[in-house]
């Protein structure tokens, strides 16, 4: 790694809420990295939202805050085009001095999801659709930001509106070439239907390097949004009665001769196919919390809101939780529409991915594909309805047994609780403050 051209490195792993912990580190030491000379506590990994450690996790008095070691994921070194100086960023992940990965981060969850896979000789690509909202954060509440073009406040809908794409552009511009420098597949942007509200899709890719570069754009975004003078959040629900944020993910797979294993030459899939959706429906209601991490997260999982709050399945239908679109029978697909934009990328596919492996696995039998609206549809198994219900259902569902370790699960459980805790000690209207800039 030649760092001769930097001021300084930034050494990171992810933490269980998504944001970045680590070091600021010298350029002399980029030739180290890879050889365990970086320490950080296994509890970084696991404090809330507000960096704070847990407390009652064995992770810090009980075992006297011990170190693990942080190696590269081989996902780096990038750029930070956020910053004014040049810097560098390694992402890395957490592991005893033993080398062997912690089960408390989060990277390492989805890389044992999917080595189950690779087991069977097949990979998975992935692709996530993004959505953001920019904002005016200085004050004492969240308001639109003002029109670069206009100098006026943002005030209505605009969906697909290209003439706000352009008064945006000078954002966009570095935002794009942000994502060139650092590697990242952005691909369609579009103005959304929320004030302020715009969406990137980022290409199908194998699925680790698809949630590193998820990560990594999600930080982009809010620092490249800092620098033009406004802020940016994946927050589910910026405000009351606009539209919430979400974060769809497409995935297929790939056997060991690059064939896709849902495709049987129609446009419906095969039965592989059908397993992959029943495990990812089972799983559903045991998973919220993932999909829904935050007490901010529910208010977007609501009836008749764009956002499903029943696990179904159908064929074209936007409504579906799971939706499998058309298209030439080679590129068939599962899209996963429940997740929040304020997910961690790692656990989000993890979760799905071990849920359709789980499916496949048990040869599991989807029900029948909606068709109509499923918004309206009756007697679907539910997501949990709330942050409690949805950390108790994560703590005891025995199909997130099966995709996350005992560690990671008791953890998560943790750290909402005291989240939960916390939130309730701040006056409601503070609340938004916790998550710009966090999630």
């Amino acid at each position: 790694m030649d760092s001769s051209n930097v001021n300084s490195i930034r050494v990171v792993a992810c933490d269980l809420n998504g944001q970045m912990r680590g070091k600021r580190v010298p350029p002399s030491y980029a030739a180290k990295l890879d050889t365990g000379a970086i320490r950080m506590p296994f509890s970084a990994l696991n404090v809330d939202l507000w960096g704070a450690d847990i407390d009652g996790s064995p992770l810090v008095f009980e075992s006297g805050d011990a170190d693990g070691v942080l190696l590269p994921t081989g996902r780096g070194p990038v750029p930070v085009p956020w910053l004014d100086t040049a810097t560098e960023l390694v992402p890395m992940g957490l592991h005893d001095d033993q080398g062997v990965p912690f089960d408390g981060d989060p990277r390492h969850a989805l890389s044992g999801v999917l080595s189950r896979y690779a087991q069977r000789g097949w990979s998975v690509v992935a692709a996530t659709e993004l959505e953001f909202t920019l904002l005016d954060s200085s004050g004492a509440e969240p308001r639109p930001p003002l029109n670069p073009r206009t100098g006026r406040r943002l005030s209505d809908e605009a969906v697909l509106s290209v003439s706000e794409m352009d008064a945006f552009d000078a954002f966009f511009t570095d935002l794009y070439d942000g994502c060139d420098a650092m590697g990242i597949p952005a691909q369609t942007a579009i103005s959304e239907s929320g004030i302020g509200q715009f969406e990137i899709n980022l290409n199908h890719q194998d699925a680790l390097r698809c949630a590193d570069d998820t990560w990594l754009f999600k930080a982009l975004v809010r620092g490249i949004a800092q620098k033009h003078g406004f802020s940016a959040t994946f927050m589910a629900k910026p405000y009351a009665e606009d539209a919430g944020n979400g974060m769809h993910v497409h995935f297929s797979v790939l056997d060991a001769d690059g064939r896709n294993v849902f495709d049987d030459g129609g446009p419906e899939g095969n039965d592989t196919l059908r397993a992959a959706v029943a495990g990812c429906l089972a799983a559903m209601p045991g998973s919220t919390l993932i999909f829904a991490p935050h007490g901010n997260s529910f208010s977007r999982l609501v009836p008749d809101a764009h956002a499903p709050t029943g696990a179904s399945w159908g064929y074209e239908n936007r409504t579906a939780a799971i939706r499998i679109p058309g298209g030439a029978p080679v590129a068939r697909r599962i899209e996963h529409r429940v997740a929040g934009g304020d997910i961690n990328p790692y656990l989000m596919l993890a979760a799905i991915l071990g849920a359709a492996f789980v499916g496949i696995e048990d040869n599991m039998s989807a029900p029948e594909p909606i068709t109509g609206n499923a918004y309206e549809a009756k007697d679907l198994p539910q997501l949990a309805a709330d942050w409690d219900a949805a950390i108790s259902a994560f703590e005891t569902d025995p199909i997130v047994a099966r995709i996350f370790p005992a560690d990671l699960i008791r953890n998560m459980a943790l750290t909402k609780r005291q989240e939960i805790v916390r939130f309730s000690d701040r006056a409601p209207e503070d609340h938004w403050l916790s998550y710009v800039g966090a999630v």
